[in-house]
């Protein structure tokens, strides 16, 4: 039972909030501080602030510790999948409405639109990306940057394991500088 009352605490939230991380916070509170009390608004709000200092989404980062906190590692993984699903949803809707369109020339010309933005988002995010390792790590960026580089081109490496080295190599010899 307790599964199915973590699922719904974090499902119900994520499917009738709009608006993303912020909006979907106070919903989550009503659920697991006012309906469940499984926290009080201290515990709530400490929670809160973790997440946010934190990377990656709050709501996700907030489910997978409070289903931690009351089922465990089941619990955790309940949570943050009620806390997802509703996008995964969402998107398997969008996907099929815009195959069933995708003759259309609104939807062509939407995807000639949005190609060019990403793209430039994801090239200022890589150039700001850039600069913080060199000015940051010069020695570790400009080796993680050939290597990758000869791994990837030379060696056709795939790019996960080229990903991972990299995590792992900023783990052991990065963490302490």
């Amino acid at each position: 039972m307790i599964y199915l009352n973590i699922f719904l605490a974090f499902f119900i939230p994520n499917i009738i909030g709009y608006g993303g991380g912020p909006a979907i916070i106070p919903l989550i509170e009503a659920q697991v501080v006012g309906h469940y009390q499984w926290l009080d608004t201290n515990q709530f709000s400490e929670i809160l602030a973790l997440s946010n200092a934190l990377p990656s989404p709050i709501a996700t980062k907030m489910a997978g510790y409070i289903g931690y906190q009351m089922a465990g590692v089941t619990g955790a993984v309940v949570a943050v999948f009620a806390t997802v699903a509703p996008t995964l949803l969402i998107m398997i809707f969008a996907l099929r409405v815009l195959y069933q369109y995708r003759e259309s020339p609104k939807v062509i010309l939407m995807g000639q639109w949005v190609l060019p933005i990403v793209t430039v988002l994801m090239a200022v995010l890589t150039y700001k990306l850039m600069f913080n390792g060199l000015v940051s790590f010069p020695v570790h960026f400009v080796l993680l940057f050939i290597l990758s580089a000869l791994a990837l081109e030379r060696f056709k490496i795939h790019p996960t394991f080229v990903i991972s080295a990299g995590l792992t190599y900023g783990a052991f010899f990065i963490n302490g500088v």
